[in-house]
């Protein structure tokens, strides 16, 4: 009974043993043509024409520039006030009109300033009869004290009176060019040449003089304007430098896609460095001839600091990013692409400086990376070939 068993035990081992090993044959069979389906999908990958756009790597001379969002501010701006109490009785421009500089806006009721300047030149005409009368005296009083006709207090009194008359006169004098003063303030004009904004009394309504709490209206000055923005303080040094030869240029796009920017001069580098943000604030004084620029607006700034000679560009679209960097395809003579690894410096309008890794004249990929290998054989779409422009 127990060698049937043991008989029985080797058996089932040895079937196992062979199952196994057919297994593991298998398994290595599965693998090898897994492999070989891998290499010939590579192969076929890198045999077959992927369409692509294409650009030719250019050298030129690139503007070196800062980008920044910045704010319009108006040249001047001014909160137009009254400087005599009184009924506003008329308005004399259009709200969001452009005046010049003098230009009358309201007129104050002057009925009580013309009453007062008529009060005054009548007291400088009384006293200047005395004074006149006085000066007769003292004349007659001179000759009669030599006769002693009178005494020298009489005299001295006469001489006393004038004097007090011709000082009267100066204040009665002072009094006339003060209400004249204020008749002349009940026209009110503008200080300064701009535009307009919402009209803040209406005809009609009392109006008290310098009052701190109510504007007439608000002029802002908008030919020229300022233009603020804000730059980091690793730039302080380097604007600092290039200033220093004259004032740098500014362009102002009021869009990203504008092709015709407004054009100004860095004309304010602040003296402090804001301690919590970390920037400086500059601003770019602008003619502003066309009045695009408006107080208030958001623009995009572009600083130009210096031109940088020979420099190899491509379009941005070019760059791709992997696990060892910065790399682009480059198309060879034979219509394959090699995986380039690239230095990369600025970018600008769509255009970014290679630093290291690219030659002019090299033809880069642009568009439809990721359907390519090392290898790859490419088919460049027609009429799809870049220029690599940089604006300047």
């Amino acid at each position: 009974m127990i060698m049937p068993l043991k008989t029985s035990g080797f058996r089932f081992f040895k079937i196992l043993k062979c199952s196994l090993f057919a297994l593991w044959v298998f398994s290595l069979l599965g693998l090898l043509a897994c492999s070989e389906k891998k290499t010939d999908a590579s192969k076929a990958r890198k045999e077959r024409e992927v369409p692509v756009t294409v650009s030719t790597v250019a050298e030129k001379t690139v503007p070196v520039q800062l980008t920044a969002i910045g704010n319009v501010e108006a040249y001047a701006t001014v909160s137009v006030k009254s400087r005599v109490i009184g009924e506003l009785k008329q308005v004399h421009f259009r709200e969001g009109q452009d005046v010049a500089q003098g230009a009358l806006l309201f007129t104050i009721d002057q009925v009580p300033f013309e009453a007062d300047l008529k009060k005054a030149q009548a007291n400088l005409a009384q006293h200047e009869a005395l004074a006149q009368k006085a000066g007769l005296d003292l004349k007659r009083y001179s000759e009669l004290i030599q006769k002693d006709y009178i005494s020298r207090d009489q005299y001295d009194q006469a001489l006393t009176n004038l004097e007090s008359l011709k000082a009267q006169m100066k204040a009665d004098q002072a009094a006339v060019e003060t209400s004249r003063l204020q008749l002349n303030y009940c026209s009110i004009r503008a200080p300064i040449s701009g535009r307009t904004g919402a009209l803040l009394v209406n005809p009609g309504n009392q109006i008290k003089a310098n009052d701190d709490t109510k504007n007439l209206v608000v002029i802002n000055q908008v030919q020229p304007v300022y233009v603020s923005f804000s730059l980091p303080e690793q730039n302080l040094a380097e604007l600092k430098k290039y200033s220093v030869s004259g004032k740098l240029k500014v362009k102002a796009f009021i869009s990203s896609e504008e092709e015709h920017p407004e054009e100004g001069l860095l004309t304010f580098i602040d003296n402090t460095v804001d301690r919590t943000t970390g920037t400086f604030r500059v601003k770019g004084t602008f003619a502003n001839k066309g009045k695009r620029l408006w107080p208030g607006q958001f623009v995009n700034v572009v600083l130009a600091l210096f031109s940088q000679p020979n420099t190899i560009v491509v379009p941005s679209q070019a760059v791709q990013t992997g696990m060892e960097g910065s790399f682009i395809f480059v198309v060879k003579p034979d219509q394959k692409v090699e995986h380039r690894p690239v230095e990369v410096g600025r970018s600008l309008d769509g255009q970014t400086i290679i630093a290291k890794g690219l030659k002019a004249g090299e033809m880069v990929v642009t568009d439809g990376q990721f359907q390519l290998v090392p290898g790859t054989k490419v088919q460049i779409k027609k009429g799809m070939e870049g220029k690599g422009a940089v604006r300047k």
